[in-house]
């Protein structure tokens, strides 16, 4: 199936303002035999004579009257399409992003965030959900709007990628545990029970590769999916949680915390987003919201450290 000729619409509406084949052709640029060529093939296309000769002009046709109206508005919809994106005009703002995070992120940057999103655009929601992997998928797809997490092998090629912040693995215990007490040894951390986090179910993560390395081996008492899941553990019992510092402020403010015996290189949280959604005014306002709000804790999180 042939696709029809867009342009011809707007032939069809000079011909109809202007009753004339010259003005028509003088008000678009062309020349007479041009206007001549394009009207013979808006008469193929319709079916229709559209203009027909009255004495030395051009009246239209029924079928042409009706199509006056109609072609104007549809091409008013494709200036409107072409032309630029307005102004974003935050208190006009009506739209739900829908953002994937881990547990702690939204624990400690979500009430900042939704904050500043409802002083400057009241009419936007928010709707976080859990990081299950680090597919990329529903960033393609739209599912997800953006998401924030270290990046990671299953991290499609073409996504967008911001550094928001550094993060370090802290030790964590219940306020009461031997070792919130004395100096803490490798050898006194590896000896303590572990709650490993993994939402794969894996019974070794990144931290244990490390130890290992270092000649030291610790002991999985258990295993979560989840930061906030590990360190409601460790608050009930004499499980050791090692989590990333500043991710898990809150979730952690009535514990010990303690920096791990062991050199472990810091992690890089950042901002993950399709690239079609680069020039679209309300999302890249969020992702400067998000970059602010991550940016004050951080420097909060260095003033207390």
């Amino acid at each position: 199936m042939s696709h029809p000729d867009l342009n011809l619409l707007v032939t069809l509406d000079a011909l109809l303002a202007e009753g004339s084949v010259a003005h028509a052709a003088r008000r678009l640029g062309l020349s007479p035999s041009a206007m001549s060529r394009a009207l013979a093939r808006l008469r193929e296309a319709t079916g229709d004579p559209l203009l027909v000769r009255a004495g030395r002009g051009l009246v239209p046709t029924p079928r042409a009257l009706e199509l006056s109206e109609r072609v104007g508005l549809l091409l008013e919809e494709v200036e409107a399409v072409l032309r630029p994106a307005e102004a974003l005009d935050l208190s006009k703002l009506t739209r739900t992003f829908t953002l994937r995070a881990s547990d702690g992120f939204v624990e400690n940057f979500g009430p900042d965030l939704i904050a500043r999103v409802n002083r400057e655009a009241p009419g936007v929601r928010l709707r976080f959900v859990p990081k299950q992997d680090k597919d990329s998928g529903p960033l393609r797809d739209g599912s997800i709007d953006m998401e924030t997490g270290v990046i990671g092998k299953a991290t499609g090629p073409e996504v967008r990628v911001q550094a928001l912040f550094s993060d370090r693995f802290v030790g964590v215990v219940r306020a009461d545990h031997p070792l919130s007490a004395g100096q803490i040894t490798p050898s006194r951390y590896a000896a303590a029970r572990h709650v490993l986090v993994s939402r794969r179910g894996s019974e070794k993560g990144y931290l244990d590769e490390i130890l290992e390395i270092q000649g030291i081996r610790r002991e999985i008492g258990t295993m979560v999916g989840g930061f906030a899941a590990a360190l409601a553990l460790a608050r009930a019992s004499d499980l050791v949680a090692t989590v990333p510092e500043r991710h898990t402020r809150d979730l952690r403010a009535d514990m010990f915390s303690f920096a791990l015996p062991v050199p472990v290189p810091e992690i890089t949280i950042s901002l993950f987003w399709h690239p079609r959604m680069d020039a679209d005014p309300a999302h890249r306002w969020l992702r400067g919201c998000v970059r602010d709000v991550c940016a004050a804790s951080a420097g909060q999180g260095r003033a207390e450290a």
